[in-house]
């Protein structure tokens, strides 16, 4: 047996022993450590979008493998490393053509099938990836959105030497704007409207950041690239404000990606619709993180470049990590807005 944080129906989660899952042939079981909680994962918790009941959730995981199924190959107990949640069918003419995050007929790890909210959790092989002793449990964690926030910059054939504006200072945006600068951006300007986040992208590589609440924060922007506009818009918010903020901002030619989920309807006015128009920017959207072979080489460089130490996660990043015990009393802080500044990470170890 083990102890797992079961969802049992809407804001009803508890701290429970359910069966130690075996793995299968082909699959490895990991002794998890830290589980990041996601945005997608409140509501499946304090409202009622989970997909079936009891489900233990949980996809931003890291850990150690403790066990191997039988034809395992690449990786062996002891190894560290940090779960991929997606489990495309491989059959589909998407997942055919490598575009495994469209694959409609897919398994999920901590949403579909149950997560890492637990002591252990069992994964197929090709879903846990490697990372040295240099990269922490912690940022093992964070490989999952640092890959999310890499495919969303990729979406736009992003090349270095540009400028660069990230709308959001959240984890999504933080991991965007390192990228930018990994590969070689002349200027990312971080716009969020917390002067703290702004101050963190400084910290972080920024060379500038912007708070949008400012009266004149737009003509400030577009001094900054000699009222041209930016190159690349990467909205990572999801705010409808902020979507709208992405035209404007966006230089001829430019190159404009929404990573953010939004949650609220969206409607444009003709004047700001024809930026697009008139400016002839692309736009497109990017969902998760995957890329052939899979899981794809984001995955890949998240493992390379936290172990270099040119991706950072900030203290701030995370907002406090919680024994997975106490797993109930974390989803609560959710239910007041503006509580939970950064990441809450459960400790399955406590």
């Amino acid at each position: 047996m083990m102890k797992a944080g079961v969802v049992h129906a809407s804001c009803d989660i508890r701290y429970e022993e359910i069966e130690k899952p075996v793995p299968k042939a082909g699959e490895v079981r990991i002794k998890v450590k830290y589980t990041g909680i996601c945005g997608s994962d409140i509501p499946r918790v304090n409202a009622d979008a989970a997909h079936y009941y009891p489900i233990v959730l949980g996809h931003e995981f890291s850990g150690t493998v403790d066990e191997v199924g039988e034809g395992v190959t690449r990786l062996k107990a002891g190894d560290r490393v940090a779960g991929i949640p997606l489990v495309p069918c491989m059959k589909c003419e998407d997942c055919q053509k490598g575009n495994y995050s469209l694959c409609r007929h897919y398994d999920f790890i901590g949403s579909h099938s149950f997560g890492s909210y637990a002591e252990y959790v069992c994964v197929p092989e090709q879903n846990a990836v490697k990372f040295a002793d240099a990269v922490s449990f912690e940022q093992g964690a964070f490989f999952e959105p640092a890959t999310v926030a890499l495919h969303g910059l990729e979406r736009t054939g992003y090349k270095g030497g540009k400028t660069v504006a990230i709308l959001g200072g959240g984890t999504i945006g933080m991991m965007t704007m390192q990228w930018a600068k990994i590969f070689g951006a002349k200027e990312v300007v971080v716009f969020d409207i917390v002067d703290e986040r702004l101050e963190l992208g400084m910290r972080l590589g920024a060379t500038a950041g912007i708070n949008t609440l400012k009266e004149n924060f737009m003509e400030e922007a577009k001094a900054l690239t000699g009222g041209r506009g930016f190159d690349y818009v990467y909205e990572t918010a999801g705010n409808t404000i902020t979507m709208k903020m992405a035209f404007e901002l966006a230089a001829n030619k430019a190159e404009v990606c929404f990573i953010g989920t939004p949650t609220k309807d969206l409607t444009f006015s003709v004047k700001e619709w024809e930026n697009m128009n008139r400016k002839e920017f692309n736009l497109t959207g990017s969902w998760m993180s995957y890329s052939a072979p899979f899981p794809g080489h984001e995955w890949e460089l998240v493992a390379h470049y936290f172990g270099t130490g040119d991706l950072k996660l900030d203290d701030s990043f995370v907002y406090r990590i919680l024994p997975l015990s106490e797993i109930a009393d974390a989803f609560e802080m959710f239910k007041t807005p503006g509580t939970v500044k950064g990441k809450i990470l459960i400790d399955s170890e406590k």
